[in-house]
């Protein structure tokens, strides 16, 4: 049975990405600054930052999923949410690394295309938002994603090891879906966030194909669901809030995600399995 250090795991993601190892039949160690409200397998406190605890935790280890971190700017202050994202990351992967761990999956984000906490808001070159797009943070969290990117690309050129950099859309747990129908009709709300979301579920699903998965090195992967967190067009949301963008490069006849996840369907054979409309309607039967 492989073992999985999942850090970050008593944090709202953490906790559906821990849940999904444990059903799949995985070892899991969940390493994290505080306990998990559901202990659903052992959990060991830890320091990411502190090197030699790093090491601590990821021994005896086949894979690492690190999920620990600052979750989104303005939480803390700017530079320590850089110094926090920036040295976990780095402590796992040279951790990792020296331990001879072959596979590693970061959280990266949506955040990384500079869009979402820009302190001078521009739009996207292109839509939907592939791999490609240009990443332009204004924000020391989008840049925090940024170089843990590159990190990730050096330990790959250093090792060999492989590192999936997932670019995580806004995650949504299941509870949530009761707030979709106050946002739904107005193109002003999330806007920053291209209308993306992603469920929990199909989050985790994606971080146990990415570990599965060989041969990738270091590659970044867009996470979203198939469909937008709005009852109105893609294509009209684009002309409301986002007049400027003619270079459109996919049909946009309903309500499409504008941050496009073909890269994850392409190279992890993932498939979203939750959308928001069934969700709601669930919520209301029950």
């Amino acid at each position: 049975m492989a073992k999985v250090v999942i850090t970050g795991g008593s944090g709202m993601l953490g906790h559906w990405v821990v849940k999904h190892f444990v059903e799949q039949g995985y070892e899991v160690l969940n390493v994290d600054s505080r306990r998990p409200e559901q202990p659903l397998c052992p959990t060991i406190q830890a320091d990411l930052e502190n090197l030699g605890e790093t090491y601590g935790v990821l021994a005896g280890a086949d894979a690492v999923v690190h999920l620990a971190a600052i979750p989104a700017a303005h939480i803390r202050t700017p530079e320590v949410t850089f110094r926090n994202n920036v040295m976990s990351t780095y402590n796992i992967l040279e951790a990792a690394a020296g331990l001879g761990i072959r596979k590693a999956v970061i959280a990266s984000s949506e955040s990384s295309y500079g869009i979402v906490f820009a302190v001078h808001p521009f739009g996207p070159q292109y839509v939907p938002v592939d791999e490609a797009h240009p990443q332009l943070p204004q924000d020391s969290y989008g840049l925090s994603k940024v170089v843990n990117e590159q990190t990730a690309e050096m330990f790959n050129r250093r090792t060999g090891m492989q590192v999936v950099s997932l670019r995580l859309g806004n995650v949504i747990p299941p509870e949530w879906y009761e707030r979709f129908p106050s946002f739904i009709h107005k193109p002003e709300e999330r806007e920053r966030i291209l209308w993306s979301y992603i469920d929990t579920r199909d989050a985790a699903e994606v971080c146990r194909l990415a570990v599965e998965a060989d041969g990738l090195g270091a590659v970044a992967i867009n996470v979203a669901a198939d469909d937008s967190s709005m009852a109105i067009r893609s294509r009209e949301l684009l002309q409301a809030r986002y007049p400027d963008v003619t270079d459109i490069r996919s049909s946009l006849d309903g309500h499409e995600t504008l941050l496009s996840n073909e890269k994850a369907k392409r190279l992890l054979g993932w498939q979203p399995k939750y959308q928001w409309r069934e969700q709601v309607e669930q919520q209301n039967k029950s």
